[in-house]
């Protein structure tokens, strides 16, 4: 059987945003939101996972994390090793088996 989660991880900082969790495997049942209708198409992108992450697993300074509905400026996102930029940026489809890494490339001096 296929894999059915989507692997998150955190790196450079991200981490300690989200409690300390270098890492997570979601559902892809745990996107579906049941005061909203379910997609019909049942695909997510990773808007989605961002609003998700933003919902339910995000602990402190939402800002550091997001900027809007995208990720902010100086946090790289890495989907299946390549930068998701090519990928379609937060509109790519993600597919089970799928791993989205956000990194930070902010630090101090």
């Amino acid at each position: 059987m296929p894999p059915r989660d989507i692997r998150v991880e955190f790196a450079g900082g991200v981490e300690l945003l989200f409690d300390n969790q270098k890492q997570l495997d979601i559902p892809i049942s745990k996107f579906h939101d049941p005061s909203h209708p379910a997609k019909e198409n049942l695909t997510y992108t990773v808007r989605d996972l961002l609003q998700l992450l933003k919902d339910r697993y995000l602990k402190q300074r939402l800002e550091l994390f997001l900027q809007g509905d995208n990720v902010k400026p100086g946090i790289l996102v890495v989907i299946n090793d390549c930068d998701w930029e090519l990928m379609g940026g937060p509109d790519y489809e993600l597919e089970p088996g799928d791993r989205v890494v956000f990194i930070s490339t902010l630090h101090g001096g």
